[in-house]
C-alpha cells in the first residue's frame, strides 16, 4: 500500500473522530444565579415603571437569603405556564391541608450564589426568549419607626426610636411552614400561610434595657407585585408569584455545548417592601398600624453571563 493512500485512510480517520466528537452530548452545565439589585427599575405588575401609589411609602430591603419553587424557559411571548422547559419545579406537600409549596424542604440561596446547576444533555434544545421564576420567600432588613409616649414613674416620655428589623416574607401562592428562622429567633407555625405571610424580628436597647419582640403579620390577599410583561398573551396563575423576564438576546440551547451557561436572575429590591403611610411621614410605624401591603420583587432580568 502507497503512502498516499495511507495518508487518505489516515485523515478519513481523523475526520471520523472529529465528527463523533461533535455529535457527542454536552458535558456542560446550565447554571443559574440569583442577583438582587436595588437599583434596577422597579416595575408593576404589567412591566412597566412604577410609582408609589398616594398614601404609601417603601423601602428597599438590605437582602439576606431567597428561595423560589419554580423556574422555566419559555420560547416565546406566546408559551404558556408550563408549556415551556420545566427547570425546577419545588416539592409541594398536603400536611397542611390544601397543596403548598413545602417550606422545609426549599432551596434557600444569597445574593450572587448558585440557585441551580443543570446539565445541558438533560434539556431540549431551542431558543427561548424569556424566563419564568416563582419566588417563595425572601429574608431580609428593613426600618420600623417606633414613635409612643411611655410612663415612667409617674411621668410621659416620649420615645422614638429607628429599629433594625429583620423579616421572614413568603410570597409563594401557598406555604406549608412548619418552623422558619427570622433572625436569631425560629417560631413554629406548623400550617399553611397564604401569599404574603411575613414575621419580623427586632431589638430595642432603651434606658439600659434590651428589649426583643418577633410579630407576624399578613398582607391583603391579591396585593403582592408580580412583574409580567407577557400578560396579554401568557397570563398565570392568580395568586401565584411567577415573574417573567425577557433576555436582552435569546439563549440558545444545541445540546453540544462544550462551555458551562450561566444565567443571572437579576431581581430588582427596589423599594419592595411597602406599607400605608397613614402619617406621611415615609418611615414605617409599625407600632401606630401602618399595615404592609406588599414585598414582591419589582422586577427580573434574565442575563446571560
Amino acid at each position: 500500500m502507497n503512502k498516499s493512500i495511507l495518508l487518505i485512510q489516515a485523515l478519513a480517520a481523523c475526520l471520523l473522530l472529529a465528527s463523533c466528537e461533535t455529535d457527542r452530548e454536552s458535558t456542560a452545565n446550565l447554571i443559574l444565579k440569583i442577583r438582587l439589585d436595588s437599583t434596577q427599575q422597579r416595575l408593576n405588575n404589567l412591566g412597566q415603571v412604577a410609582t408609589l401609589p398616594a398614601g404609601h411609602a417603601a423601602q428597599s430591603p438590605n437582602m439576606h437569603k431567597i428561595s423560589a419553587h419554580y423556574v422555566e424557559l419559555a420560547s416565546n411571548a406566546f408559551t404558556a405556564v408550563g408549556a415551556g422547559e420545566i427547570l425546577y419545579h419545588a416539592p409541594e406537600t398536603q400536611t397542611g391541608g390544601a397543596t403548598a409549596i413545602n417550606f422545609n424542604e426549599a432551596i434557600i440561596k444569597g445574593n450572587n450564589e448558585v440557585f441551580l446547576t443543570l446539565p445541558i444533555k438533560d434539556l431540549s434544545p431551542g431558543t427561548y426568549e424569556y424566563l419564568r421564576v416563582s419566588l417563595s420567600y425572601q429574608n431580609y432588613d428593613i426600618n420600623i419607626r417606633y414613635d409612643s409616649i411611655h410612663n415612667i414613674n409617674g411621668n410621659n416620655f416620649p420615645v422614638v426610636l429607628d429599629i433594625p428589623t429583620r423579616i421572614a416574607s413568603f410570597v409563594g401562592y401557598n406555604n406549608f411552614i412548619q418552623n422558619v428562622q427570622v433572625d436569631a429567633q425560629t417560631i413554629a407555625v406548623n400550617s399553611n400561610k397564604a401569599q404574603g405571610f411575613w414575621a419580623a424580628e427586632g431589638t430595642v436597647n432603651y434606658m439600659g434595657q434590651t428589649f426583643n419582640f418577633l410579630n407576624q403579620g399578613q398582607s391583603p390577599a391579591g396585593a403582592t407585585t408580580v412583574v409580567n410583561p407577557l400578560h396579554a398573551t401568557s397570563p398565570i396563575p392568580a395568586g401565584s408569584c411567577l415573574a417573567t423576564g425577557a433576555f436582552a438576546q435569546p439563549l440558545s440551547i444545541t445540546g453540544q455545548e462544550k462551555e458551562d451557561i450561566t444565567v443571572i436572575i437579576s431581581l430588582s429590591t427596589n423599594r419592595s417592601f411597602e406599607w400605608q403611610d397613614y402619617n406621611a411621614n415615609g418611615l414605617w410605624d409599625a407600632n401606630k398600624g401602618e399595615p404592609v401591603v406588599d414585598m414582591g420583587l419589582r422586577g427580573l432580568m434574565p442575563i446571560i453571563e
